[in-house]
């Protein structure tokens, strides 16, 4: 008996991927080697879960999760004025500052042109 377009095709379990060959010609080894790299993740992450628990990390990293929301909630964030006015302020300091630098940059370079031309 012959399947076109079932189930086996779509995932491609079949052996040419156009008829349901026998069961012996299955291509498994794609989903056995899924499931083991799936068990090998889980036993992993378990172990390292297990691992943290068992040496308290996971309250500390617990306790350290919450003292940092207590601190944050403690700050004065900028309001909306603020944040655009640093903005701005950033901004120009940034632009002047490459400003100068392509003009010391420049300066420099015109220097050391004029020396070569004075020694050779």
């Amino acid at each position: 008996m012959v399947y076109r377009g079932g189930l086996e095709n779509r995932f491609g379990l079949t052996a040419n991927g156009g008829s349901n060959p026998s069961p012996s010609a299955k291509n498994n080894r794609f989903v056995d080697k899924q499931y083991i790299e799936i068990g090998i993740w889980a036993g992993t992450i378990g172990l390292v879960f297990a691992i943290l628990w068992y040496t308290g990390n996971l309250v500390k990293l617990r306790n350290y999760i919450l003292q940092t929301r207590e601190e944050l909630r403690k700050c004065t964030w900028p309001t909306w004025d603020e944040l655009k006015g640093s903005t701005v302020l950033v901004f120009i300091s940034i632009l002047l500052l490459g400003v100068f630098t392509v003009a010391i940059d420049y300066g420099l370079v015109l220097f050391v042109n004029m020396m070569v031309r004075v020694k050779g």
